[in-house]
């Protein structure tokens, strides 16, 4: 049984919790994958973690996993209707972090840029009190 939701933030979370969850779905919404394919577009990963969540959004709808019969074994996984309609709710998440990396990085270059100039003064200030030799 599932558990009932307070509303339906809760309920998507449900779905995408955890730290691959919303990377598998992006590493899938070009196209259709196999699992070594989407392993090596999450850095990261483990075999045995990515198997998991492939699993789970399986259970949930969102992912498709489509077995070839042939040999050696082929396995493709690709989003459902659910997966990208999940997919594309999340993207104004996306261009949030988009922003949001952009402004950590502009803050970090300011901070070390106001570093440099505090060392600079420092010593420029150490070289005009010590005596000449």
């Amino acid at each position: 049984m599932q558990r009932p939701y307070q509303c339906g933030i809760d309920a998507a979370i449900d779905v995408i919790d955890g730290k691959w969850k919303v990377l598998v779905l992006w590493a899938l919404d070009s196209g259709a994958r196999r699992f070594g394919e989407t392993k090596r577009l999450l850095p990261g990963i483990s075999e045995k973690v990515l198997a998991q969540q492939l699993r789970e959004l399986e259970a949930d709808g969102i992912v498709h996993r489509e077995v070839y019969d042939q040999v050696p074994p082929k396995v493709e996984y690709s989003l459902t209707e659910r997966g990208r309609a999940l997919n594309a709710a999340l993207a104004p998440l996306n261009a949030w972090g988009k922003e949001r990396i952009a402004l950590l990085e502009a803050e970090a270059e300011a901070e070390a840029e106001a570093e440099a100039e505090a060392e600079a003064a420092t010593a420029a200030a150490v070289t005009a009190v010590a005596p000449a030799a």
